[in-house]
């Protein structure tokens, strides 16, 4: 079953999911497949999620080998198809969307023929989807591209139509006759005929009216002249007119049956569609990821996400030279190298939550991309349990969250009259009433906007709170107290963002196990500050460091258990890689083996008759005769006879007539 689950609606605007849809929904072959990206919910059933993203790994595989799915003259046409169903007559043009999507299904039916056993998911989910390109056909066969109802939709219609052809030209043969009279002539302004409505009229001149026996069906605009229908003419336009009405009511006689054919086959077609449209949205998802090189994260419900070289996804956009609106303002900083010339690139980052600790306390310089880790785990996440693949190294584990809350940016409630301490502070009450165990929490800069110690002391209660409850979070801050917090607690580790004091530079590289260290008095000192009063600040530091070595040792320590810990995971990943290969490779020979097997037998009762294939041939044969002691049969393909070892033969269904 698939647990969608409403994720807070503030959170997703701060991490701009939206934008995140809107990518995906251009990558969309039609509405449908639209339709769904926009709507795209976050999702806590694991197993659903895994066979989500079995399917986009299958089609990301299917599109490497050109097997893009037919979705062309697919519409959303299920309420067409109810109303039909219900006896609605349909019009021209929306037959003719019908008759597209119609034909679309047989184009995916025999698709999924084509499709491999290395895309079974896929050619599972479209198995149900019939071809009803037959009543395409049908539908084709009454109406052309232009809406024209054809003179072979019924055999009515034919002899109406003949029959009106045949008014049409007697009407023109009196017109010709009337033209060539040359009393008449004299009476006419111009000597041809014109059209007036479906009536053909000749221009009389208003003096000589009384001349020409018809009826008066308009006056030009100078009152000079009169267009008369000849009275012979008007009886022959009668006779059109009731010939018109009998063809207007044959060609609604033939939309009823038509319409009537599709609503024969409109459960089929809606289940179709149904089936078309979760289809389209798989489409996007791995045009998506072959696009940006994306990877599956493996879906867990131990609450262990680790993220390999994670990029944050609207960076990677906008950094393809795409619109910036789309990519919108990010806080904190971009996390690109940029260097003069050289196009900028996002620099991915590790990160590691639920693996040996729960609270990450990130630490660094502004603009040295804290908030943008932040925002990159947060879409990660949201991007896995909405079943797509995520920027991310091969191997990245993301696990189910129940509740994804942030708290991310400088922002003042003005409905509320809040400041921005104030408004951090009343939306961490929110989030630590709703976090629980499978809740992934992130903070950016903890403890700012008030007094530093009061800060510090209220950032480090608020941590002790996010620990009890169990979940997993994310939080930056510039306080320096707090850097010491993960020291004193095993389910907490620090992380610091790098920052290069030689080009006084952020390099945006997460460094788990490490605070970030201040720097102020060595870029004073590049700065050419005086010396004078570096020395001074230089005394009051050392006044407040007292502990400096207690807390260089327990940051070595820390720093050498990470590494450790970071080295265990790879070579778990790597012996998990190993293990799920060898199961591979056992079924597919197992599965080789059966299928030997049954090749063999099916060989053994191979009779005359019997359609076979030859593989060297590349033709379909028949069985002659088989003779077994000699392991030989003798096939007759096209017009000759061939003698086939049997190793050569593989037997087909069926039989030819």
């Amino acid at each position: 079953m698939n647990d969608t689950v409403t994720m807070d609606a503030h959170t997703l605007e701060l991490l701009e999911f939206h934008k995140i849809r809107e990518l995906l929904a251009g990558y969309a072959a039609c509405s449908l497949g639209k339709e769904l990206a926009r709507q795209l919910e976050p999702s806590t059933d694991a197993e659903h999620l895994r066979g989500e993203l079995a399917f986009v790994g299958e089609m990301v595989e299917a599109l490497g080998q050109g097997l893009a799915p037919p979705f062309g003259g697919l519409h959303d046409v299920r309420l067409l198809v109810r109303r039909a169903a219900i006896g609605s007559q349909l019009t021209v043009e929306q037959l003719l969307e019908v008759a597209d999507t119609l034909t679309c299904t047989g184009n995916i039916y025999r698709y999924r023929m084509r499709l491999g056993d290395r895309q079974q998911r896929l050619a599972d989910l479209i198995a149900p989807i019939e071809d009803l390109g037959p009543v395409a056909k049908t539908i084709g066969g009454c109406i052309d591209g232009r809406g024209h109802v054809l003179d072979m939709a019924s055999r009515e219609l034919a002899q109406i139509r003949q029959k009106l052809g045949d008014v049409e030209e007697r009407v023109q043969n009196q017109i010709r006759r009337l033209l060539r009279d040359p009393e008449l002539r004299k009476i006419l302004r111009y000597p041809n005929a014109t059209v007036s409505g479906d009536h053909y009229v000749l221009p009389v001149a208003v003096n000589h009216r009384h001349k020409l026996q018809g009826v008066v069906h308009r006056t030009s605009s100078t009152g000079e002249t009169v267009f008369i229908e000849p009275s012979g003419v008007a009886s022959l336009s009668a006779e059109r007119s009731v010939l018109k009405g009998e063809e207007e009511r044959e060609i609604r006689r033939i939309l009823r049956r038509l319409s009537g054919e599709v609503g024969r086959v409109a459960k089929p077609l809606t289940f179709a569609i149904d089936i078309l449209a979760h289809l389209d949205l798989i489409h996007a998802k791995a045009r998506y990821s072959r696009d940006y090189d994306l990877y599956a994260p493996e879906i867990n419900t131990e609450g262990q996400m680790w993220l390999r070289q994670a990029r944050h996804p609207l960076l990677l956009h906008l950094f393809r030279g795409e619109p910036a609106a789309l990519a919108g303002e990010l806080s904190d900083s971009n996390p690109a190298a940029n260097a003069a010339g050289s196009p900028r690139t996002v620099v991915p980052i590790d990160l590691r939550l639920g693996c040996g600790f729960n609270l990450l306390i990130i630490t660094g310089p502004n603009t040295g991309g804290k908030t943008v880790c932040l925002k990159t785990a947060g879409l990660l996440a949201l991007m896995a349990q909405c079943g797509m693949h995520i920027p991310a190294g091969e191997g990245s584990a993301v696990p189910v969250f129940q509740h994804i809350i942030a708290d991310i940016g400088d922002e003042q409630s003005l409905e509320q009259s809040l400041s921005t301490f104030s408004s951090h502070i009343s939306r961490i009450a929110y989030i630590l009433k709703k976090a629980d165990a499978r809740s992934l929490v992130l903070l950016d800069e903890l403890g700012a906007g008030t007094d530093p110690t009061e800060g510090a002391a209220l950032g480090r209660a608020i941590l002790d709170e996010l620990d009890h409850l169990g979940c997993r979070a994310m939080v930056t801050t510039h306080l320096g107290d707090l850097k010491t917090y993960a020291f004193h607690n095993d389910r907490a580790e620090n992380g610091a963002v790098e920052f290069d004091v030689e080009t006084l530079r952020p390099t945006y590289r997460l460094h788990i196990g490490q605070f970030g260290m201040s720097n102020a008095l060595r870029i004073a000192r590049r700065l050419k500050l005086p010396r004078e009063l570096l020395r001074r600040a230089q005394r009051y530091l050392r006044r407040r460091q007292r502990r400096a070595p207690e807390m260089a040792q327990l940051q070595k320590l820390r720093e050498e258990t990470e590494k450790a810990r970071a080295e265990a995971l790879v070579a778990q990943h790597r012996a998990e890689q190993q293990r799920e290969a060898l199961r591979q490779k056992t079924e597919q020979m197992e599965r080789e083996k059966v299928e030997a097997a049954a090749l063999r037998e099916a060989r053994l009762k191979l009779q005359p008759n019997d359609v076979v294939r030859v593989p060297r041939f590349d033709k379909p044969g028949r069985i002659v005769r088989v003779d077994f002691k000699r392991n030989l049969a003798l096939v007759s393909i096209g017009i000759g006879q061939w003698e086939v070892p049997l190793e050569e033969i593989f037997p087909k269904s069926g039989k030819n007539t």
